[in-house]
């Protein structure tokens, strides 16, 4: 089952969006884009993921919901990395999974992951990524190649061993991370994806993405 490889194919089916505001925002999380977003349940999943749109004092976001269930969101965009290096994110865990090995196989599940894609080579299987995750078992800080591919890093950037059903707001610079993880000099990504899984530990989880977007600094 090859989770991170079936995510970068979503980039072949849509449609290519340039954005080169000094602020870059990827989603709307609004009914009517979500019914327009390319959804892939991983091959081999029993079910997949429940994606739902809602709001608070601070705007739209996604809900997650994955009971035994791994599906993905995909969109297509470039994103000029010389201009906003920075990929911003506000997300929540309110129920996480915990005992699970995440750098293996049976226990590579995360309650809320974002991939950046870069397009490397003449087909999907070729691009490379960076997996930016929050865990619930690591440490902030703690890296590992997905034990799928080593084309995708799972880099953690929250961990819910800290926030738990807590609203937080997280930043990488995803051009230094590439040359830091894959050793290549990113100028432009290709596309984003969000994904909550489950179907490698059986657990369940739900998952809130908001206000995701690139930046200057």
């Amino acid at each position: 089952m090859f989770k991170n490889f079936l995510l970068l194919l979503f980039f072949s089916f849509l449609s290519p969006k340039s954005l080169l505001a000094e602020n870059v925002k990827v989603f709307d999380f609004t009914e009517i884009e979500l019914s327009k977003l390319e959804v892939r349940k991983v091959r081999g999943a029993d079910n997949k993921t429940i994606y739902s749109t809602g709001s608070n004092e601070n705007g739209n976001f996604l809900k997650a919901i994955a009971d035994n269930a791994a599906s993905g969101l995909g969109k297509e965009i470039k994103i000029d990395l010389n201009k906003t290096p920075f990929i911003n994110i506000t997300w929540k865990i309110e129920r996480d999974l915990p005992g699970i090995e995440e750098s293996t196989k049976k226990g590579h599940d995360f309650a809320a992951r974002i991939f950046v894609i870069k397009k490397t080579g003449a087909t999907p299987l070729s691009n490379r990524a960076i997996n930016y995750v929050f865990s619930s078992n690591n440490v902030v800080g703690f890296n590992s190649r997905s034990p799928y591919t080593k084309k995708s890093v799972d880099n953690v950037l929250a961990s819910t061993k800290n926030n738990l059903d807590q609203w937080i707001t997280v930043k990488a610079n995803v051009k230094k991370d590439f040359k830091k993880f894959h050793d290549l000099d990113v100028n432009e990504l290709d596309g984003i994806a969000i994904m909550t899984d489950t179907d490698n530990s059986k657990m369940k989880s739900v998952a809130y993405y908001q206000n995701i977007y690139f930046s200057a600094n």
